[in-house]
């Protein structure tokens, strides 16, 4: 063939190529999406994004269909996703665990920040750090002081290993200089569960799950983990105020697609869920929740998700966290 040939014929292609791809958006959807939440029901995302879903859905004229696919730090919900058709049928409803899975998991079949497209960050929430009451400590000070004098003691409860509530809890743990023990559980609800029976005494969840339970005495905030105090517990000090100046971590939820997906479908999924926030139901819910909305463009996700994907990256070096 020859050179001079070389430059059209590519330019044919790419130009077949994105025929087909503005046709394929065109016809988008033509049948149900389905959003992998890589966590169980119940859970700090999951309420959320089923808000989003159903208005999202009512503005494709198709169903959006949240399938709960909980495990392994949510790696097995992404690893689904990361191998799914990048045709915008199947996306997948990613957390900052998804940032730190690319750090704490050295043998992945994916890599968790660059399988995907990213579409939108949708919203974010402080964590909270929480204990029984049964616990004999009121602040940050007294659990700090009573850890101390017991190390190796204290037990503390995850939605799992890598997940954010790990994290934030082993990131507590380095800068006050404590010795806690992990228990992770396979998602929030049974770890949740277990914090108010007793059976384990604290854990670092998001904000947003656990306000019923604080307002009815169930549990004891000590300390939220923004860089300001929640709107929706604004007596309870953040942890920098606390004493552990620097401390600050967002429970955050954003929707990516597997990479390959079209552009003209990555823009309408955007285009969409950036109305879709305008709704009242939508506004309303997570007003209720404590959960800020973003709704950021999928460029501004992507720069996000990078950040996130580094500063867990030298917490988990600078912790010594572990998959237990």
């Amino acid at each position: 063939m020859s050179k001079a040939l070389l430059p059209r014929l590519a330019a044919t292609v790419l130009a077949g190529l994105l025929g087909a791809s503005a046709v394929q958006a065109q016809d988008y959807p033509n049948r149900p999406i389905r959003v992998v939440v890589p966590f169980s029901a119940g859970g700090a995302v999951d309420g959320p994004m089923r808000a989003i879903a159903q208005e999202l859905g009512k503005r494709l004229n198709q169903q959006v269909i949240i399938d709960n696919k909980p495990g392994a730090g949510a790696t097995i919900g992404s690893e689904l996703v990361a191998k799914a058709a990048p045709d915008g049928y199947t996306l997948l409803l990613a957390s900052q665990t998804n940032a730190i899975s690319a750090s704490l998991y050295s043998k992945l079949s994916f890599n968790p920040v660059e399988d995907f497209a990213p579409i939108s960050l949708l919203g974010r929430e402080p964590g909270v750090l929480v204990v029984n009451p049964a616990l004999p400590v009121k602040s940050v000070a007294d659990l700090v002081a009573y850890a101390k004098q017991r190390p190796g003691v204290l037990n503390y409860a995850s939605s799992g290993n890598g997940s954010g509530q790990h994290l934030f809890m082993a990131m507590f743990a380095s800068m006050a200089g404590l010795q806690l023990v992990h228990v992770p559980y396979r998602g929030s609800g049974q770890a949740t569960t277990d914090l108010l029976g007793g059976t384990v005494p604290m854990a670092f969840p998001g904000t947003a799950g656990m306000v019923a339970h604080i307002k009815a005495g169930k549990l004891r905030p000590l300390a939220t983990s923004g860089v300001t105090r929640s709107p929706q517990l604004p007596e309870v000090p953040t942890l920098a105020e606390s004493g552990l100046t620097g401390y600050s971590a967002y429970v955050w939820m954003g929707l990516l697609a597997p990479k390959g997906t079209p552009p003209a479908i990555i823009e309408r999924l955007h285009r969409e869920l950036k109305a879709s926030f305008a709704a009242p139901e939508v506004k309303a819910f997570f007003n209720e929740a404590g959960v800020e909305i973003v709704g950021s463009t999928p460029a501004e996700f992507d720069a996000y998700f990078r950040e996130e994907r580094e500063r867990w990256a030298r917490v988990v070096k600078e912790t010594g966290a572990k998959i237990d």
